[in-house]
């Protein structure tokens, strides 16, 4: 599959221009804060709207400023991970899990999601409300929810940001594992670069609104200097 971004977008004083097709495989979104990195994830998920230009998915038309297209964010078939997992606190684990799923059948539905919370090593955790897990489970959570729709993209905005560096170590393992699994682009943004030099095929560079240099990680990294 492949994603191309051709937009503009402005909020207020700030210009987004993001121009790219995204690679196969998971493409770390690198740059500064302030770079406009949230706000184009925002775009490619529907949940902002762009001034002018096109995003599409494999013939999948999301946006056409021109054409007057935007398609809304349920339809886009895109799995999310943000930095809070926005469970909801009233359901189970397995419950927030199962609800994503693309399917009518109530049975079919907890099935995938078992499936979902084996594969991220949080089935102990089926019959428990987000509030009673740590914060590396509940973004385990939140994975197996992105996944649940069976995506055709998936955007993960900084998912590690608010854990500490033993589980951010974890869970890095867990999404390369993940991504490779469900065979489906990926955007990961961050600015650590720890997080780049572990789970990047490529690169795609953000400074100051311009988002569109796509690299190599060693590229990105720069020399190693002498030691």
């Amino acid at each position: 599959m492949s994603l191309t971004v051709d937009v503009r977008a402005r909020v207020g004083e700030f210009h987004l221009d993001a121009r790219f097709t995204l690679p196969p495989g998971l493409t770390v979104l690198f740059g500064p804060s302030g770079a406009g990195k949230t706000r184009l994830l925002r775009l490619i998920a529907g949940l902002d709207t762009p001034r002018e230009g096109r995003i599409g998915l494999d013939g999948a038309v999301f946006d056409d400023v021109v054409g007057k297209v935007h398609r809304p964010v349920h339809d886009r078939r895109i799995g999310m991970v943000f930095q809070q997992p926005y469970l909801l606190p009233h359901r189970t684990v397995l419950a927030n899990v199962a609800l994503a799923v693309r399917d009518t059948d109530r049975t079919t539905r907890r099935d995938r999601a078992h499936a979902l919370l084996e594969r991220t090593d949080t089935t102990a955790f089926a019959a428990r409300r987000p509030g009673q897990l740590s914060g590396g489970q509940r973004q385990r959570v939140a994975l197996a929810r992105a996944l649940a729709g069976e995506p055709r993209l998936l955007l993960l905005d900084e998912p590690f940001n608010a854990l500490d560096h033993p589980v951010r170590r974890q869970l890095r393992g867990l999404v390369r594992d993940l991504v490779d699994r469900a065979g489906v682009p990926t955007l990961f943004v961050t600015h650590d670069t720890d997080e780049l030099a572990a789970l990047a095929d490529s690169v795609l560079h953000a400074d100051q609104g311009r988002i569109g240099d796509i690299t190599d990680v060693a590229t990105a990294l720069g020399p190693v200097p002498d030691r």
